[in-house]
């Protein structure tokens, strides 16, 4: 299965690309993704404080990555 993943802000810095083509035996959670992600890249350690989105809609953990999807790594924004 393969899906796309577009990181914005902080996150194209901490791994050194905006996006990367990913590819997975089965289909996986966003929960699961993110624990993959941790594991590859250590600087996404904070990880579970971004905001996922599948298909430019917000997603909870528990939904589940079809072929194709465009996942989005959105990292909290703050300022003034």
């Amino acid at each position: 299965m393969n899906f796309t993943i577009l990181f914005f802000g902080i996150t194209t810095d901490l791994i050194g690309r905006n996006s990367l083509n990913y590819t997975s035996e089965e289909k996986i959670t966003i929960i699961e993704l993110k624990n993959l992600l941790k594991t590859e890249y250590a600087n996404l350690k904070n990880m579970n404080e971004f905001a996922i989105a599948i298909n430019e809609e917000y997603a909870n953990d528990d939904l589940i990555i079809n072929e194709g999807d465009v996942v989005a790594i959105i990292p909290p924004v703050s300022g003034g």
